[in-house]
C-alpha cells in the first residue's frame, strides 16, 4: 500500500517551508521502517521509488507547482527515470533526500534526486516527468509561464542529455 501518512507527514512539515524556485534543492529526512524491508533485511528497490516520491511531492508543494496544477485541472506524472544503487540501507537508516528540478525540454521536466546517510550517497536518481491534462501533455513552457517563472530551461548536463539521446533509441514498444 502507498504510504499515505508518510506522504501526509512530509507535506506538513514542508507547510512552513520557505517558497522554492523551480531549480531549487528540496532536503527532506526519511527512515527506513520494516515495511521497507525486502527479504535480504534491506531497503527495497521499489520502496526506494516510493521514498523519492516523498520528496518529490513536497518539492512541488513548495515551488507551487500543486496549485498551478489544481488550477489548470492538470496531474504530474512519471515517464522514465534510472536508478543507481550505490550503499545499502537497513532498518531504521535515517536518510537525507535532496530533490531538484535539473531543467526541461519541449516535453519533459528532469529531475535529480539522492538520498544520503551521513556522508554515503546510497542512491542517486534521474528522472523525467510530465505535466498532464485530460487533452495530453501539457508542454513544460506553458507549465513555467503558469508558474510565473522564467520559460527558457537551463542547459541540461551533458550526462542528462546523453541519457535522453540512448533513451531515444530504445525499443518501443518491447518485443513480447
Amino acid at each position: 500500500m502507498y504510504p499515505y501518512a508518510r506522504l501526509a507527514w512530509q507535506m506538513w512539515k514542508a507547510r512552513h517551508a520557505p517558497k522554492l524556485g523551480l531549480l531549487d534543492p528540496h532536503l527532506s529526512q526519511h527512515l527506513c521502517l520494516p515495511w521497507d524491508l525486502d527479504p535480504w533485511i534491506e531497503l527495497n528497490n521499489g520502496r526506494t521509488l516510493t521514498l523519492y516520491d516523498l520528496g518529490r511531492v513536497p518539492m512541488a508543494r513548495r515551488m507551487g507547482l500543486d496549485l498551478v496544477a489544481k488550477a489548470n485541472g492538470w496531474g504530474m506524472t512519471v515517464a522514465g527515470n534510472s536508478l543507481r544503487y550505490r550503499k545499502r540501507v537497513v532498518l531504521f537508516d535515517r536518510l537525507d533526500m535532496v530533490s531538484r528540478c535539473i531543467g526541461w525540454d519541449a516535453r519533459f521536466f528532469y529531475m535529480e534526486q539522492s538520498m544520503w546517510r551521513g556522508q554515503d550517497c546510497t542512491s542517486h536518481m534521474l528522472l523525467r516527468s510530465a505535466v498532464i491534462s485530460k487533452a495530453g501533455m501539457v508542454p513544460p513552457a506553458e507549465v513555467v509561464a503558469a508558474m510565473g517563472q522564467p520559460a527558457e530551461s537551463p542547459a541540461l548536463p551533458d550526462w542528462v542529455q546523453r541519457w535522453i539521446e540512448a533513451d531515444a533509441t530504445r525499443l518501443w514498444p518491447p518485443q513480447r
